[in-house]
């Protein structure tokens, strides 16, 4: 089994007015600024906040009645936490949810107050994975991963879908596709929708310095660890290692990683609030940050990327714009 254009349209059918169809749009001082089109998948807008809703919802809706009677358990740090919480709302599913103490404040209260039980636990001492099975041997939930399962990374791969068929509308073909990359989820499932569709298409995933896995992954050619014990703002991308379903994927379709800094990833945030008027979470950045800091040279190209989410602290926002009063 893998993800393929066919799951991933079966999965968009399944998300058809559940999910919202985000928009992509342009901004004419940005592609001045990079002398290209730049078109953004601003999935901050998404329920939740952030693109994990789209697999989620994809992955519960197809539990069996028994299985949604027994419920469902997750961990995250925040992001899939919540898409895991507003999918088992709707599908009326118990959902236990196990998260880091230090998450960003406005994901454990997002995930509480869509109905999730939290189980918060300490990053140092305790593992995650260990309680989460605890929780799914003892009680029968369906443990449902962040990204390593294909039919959370077809629901992903609905926004590489919805990417070129929002192109097409406007008789363009995208010659560069980039998002950020933790586990490798979404990139497994954009890259699948985007490079079925338009195989010439380069396909960028973007990483935060200190979890740079999957760039280290392909230079080693095999799955590479990083030590996770840096500090970063960007929880999103805290995934030490690729996931072995989503790197099987991601080391056939990808071109290639770009690695941004934590500073460029700060550059981004305010540079989006300010110019673009949309509040995005520093993971959630990283694609524009490795535009804006000049990784790739895309003068006269037709550019997509995706904002993947805009849960952001606001302490940690009001940062960055103090950081980059002007970004421009």
């Amino acid at each position: 089994m893998t993800v393929t254009i066919n799951s991933i349209r079966a999965a968009a059918a399944r998300l058809k007015n559940v999910a919202i169809m985000t928009p992509l749009i342009s901004n004419t001082f940005l592609d001045e600024k990079l002398k290209a089109r730049v078109f953004i998948k601003p999935e901050c807008l998404q329920h939740i906040g952030a693109f994990k809703f789209r697999g989620a919802y994809n992955r519960l809706s197809q539990l069996s009645n028994e299985d949604r009677e027994l419920g469902v358990v997750a961990f995250s740090s925040g992001n899939h936490a919540q898409g895991i919480a507003l999918a088992a709302k709707l599908l009326n599913i118990r959902a236990t949810i196990v998260m880091p103490s230090d998450a960003p404040k406005i994901k454990l209260e997002g995930t509480q107050r869509l109905g999730a039980s939290v189980r918060e636990y300490q990053r140092a001492t305790e593992s995650r994975e260990e309680i989460a099975g605890e929780i799914a041997r003892t009680t029968g939930a369906t443990l449902v991963p962040a990204f390593d399962d294909y039919e959370i990374m077809a629901g992903q791969g609905t926004v590489g879908l919805e990417i070129v068929d929002q192109l097409a509308e406007q008789s363009l073909l995208p010659d560069v596709v980039l998002t950020p990359c933790g586990g490798g989820g979404l990139l497994a499932g954009t890259s699948t929708a985007v490079k079925s569709i338009i195989p010439k298409a380069t396909v960028y995933g973007v990483e935060q310095e200190n979890f740079d896995d999957h760039y280290l992954s392909k230079q080693a050619g095999k799955r590479v660890k990083v030590s996770g014990q840096a500090k970063t703002m960007c929880d999103a991308l805290m995934a030490t290692t690729p996931g072995e379903m989503t790197w099987s994927i991601n080391c056939q379709n990808v071109d290639d990683y770009l690695v941004v800094t934590e500073d460029e990833i700060a550059m981004a945030v305010a540079y989006a609030f300010r110019y673009l008027k949309l509040v995005v979470e520093p993971g959630g950045s990283a694609a524009l940050a490795a535009l804006l800091s000049n990784k790739l040279n895309i003068k006269g190209k037709t550019v997509a990327i995706v904002l993947s989410g805009g849960n952001i602290d606001n302490a940690t926002l009001i940062e960055c714009l103090e950081k980059y009063p002007s970004s421009a």
